[in-house]
């Protein structure tokens, strides 16, 4: 966790969104413009699924993505899963790819896989406003998926830093669960999730938030929170896993008390200064990154605050 901290320090002050890459938005009603050119990115997510379909599709969408369709198309069309007939529409974007998109949604209204595709094909075909509305579903009817965060991004353009801000917890994994390959560790965490245990609950939870299961991901740290309410750890965890793009607020409102709840504590300090980076306040954030450095030089959170401060530093430079 400590090392995605680092990563985000850089997506902090450069990164953007698909929209924002290319200087467009999508907040006119109705917006229709000219088709965009080439073809819509693929954003499947497998999670830790590890098997030779989800290898092989993972490998199909590198390809894609490096624009090697060619190589692409017959791992795309050698599946019958609904991220292979994605990629296959995608990889004949010109011979009727939104149409073949368009016909997987009707046949799949509540899939947010299909739904942030149709967003995206909508978007490359120019048409805005339906791929605004694809994505606005995506967001409902799946939001607790990587689908659901993607589609959160792209409707809020003005807040740069894509994906979820990291939650730092300090809490090791145990050495019979870290030997084990992903997918079993996963199933091991919920195992023992399921005891009221408030570790193996900030353990679980910060997975699933990793793996962008934000709904899923904010009940079991906040039922961690409820184990232990003068934990600042927990706390601080159950009150970032209220973070969302479409309401940041619902996050702030629970962590900004805990300053007065645990004054001087650098997990909060932290994690305040990385949500308002989310937010595109890097003044504040500052302020606490530098905080919870002065308030724990030698805790977990250190390292990722000393990252984050060079890396806003370096942009203030330029």
């Amino acid at each position: 966790m400590v090392a995605l901290a680092a990563a985000v320090a850089a997506a902090a002050v450069v990164g953007a969104t698909l929209l924002q890459t290319r200087g467009e938005h999508t907040t006119v009603p109705g917006a229709v413009t000219k088709p965009r050119a080439g073809r819509p990115p693929l954003e499947l997510a497998f999670g830790v699924a590890n098997g030779p379909k989800a290898l092989a599709l993972r490998r199909a969408q590198q390809l894609y993505d490096g624009g090697n369709v060619a190589a692409a198309a017959p791992i795309f069309a050698r599946y019958r899963s609904l991220e292979a007939r994605i990629g296959s529409a995608f990889v004949a974007w010109s011979h009727g790819g939104l149409e073949t998109m368009q016909r997987l949604a009707a046949a799949h209204a509540r899939s947010g896989l299909v739904l942030l595709h149709l967003g995206l094909a909508d978007y490359w075909a120019g048409r805005n406003a339906d791929a605004v509305a694809a994505w606005e579903t995506t967001a409902k009817v799946d939001a607790d998926s990587p689908y659901g965060v993607e589609a959160e991004d792209l409707l809020h353009p003005n807040l740069k830093i894509p994906g979820l801000p990291p939650i730092v917890t300090g809490v090791a994994l145990p050495k019979a669960i870290a030997k084990l390959p992903v997918a079993a560790q996963l199933a091991a965490l919920r195992r023992a999730a399921a005891r009221p245990d408030v570790d193996a609950k900030l353990l679980y939870g910060s997975a699933l938030w990793t793996l962008e299961r934000p709904l899923s991901a904010e009940r079991e740290l906040a039922a961690a929170a409820r184990l232990a309410p003068r934990d600042a750890v927990a706390r601080t965890a159950a009150a970032v896993a209220r973070f969302s793009k479409a309401n940041p607020t619902r996050a702030f409102a629970q962590l900004g008390p805990l300053t007065a709840v645990f004054p001087h504590s650098a997990v909060v300090e932290f994690h305040l200064g990385v949500l308002l980076l989310y937010i595109g306040d890097n003044a504040k954030a500052a302020k606490h990154l530098r905080a919870a450095l002065a308030d724990g030089p030698r805790s977990p959170y250190a390292k990722p605050a000393r990252t984050l401060l060079a890396s806003l530093a370096h942009t203030r430079s330029k």
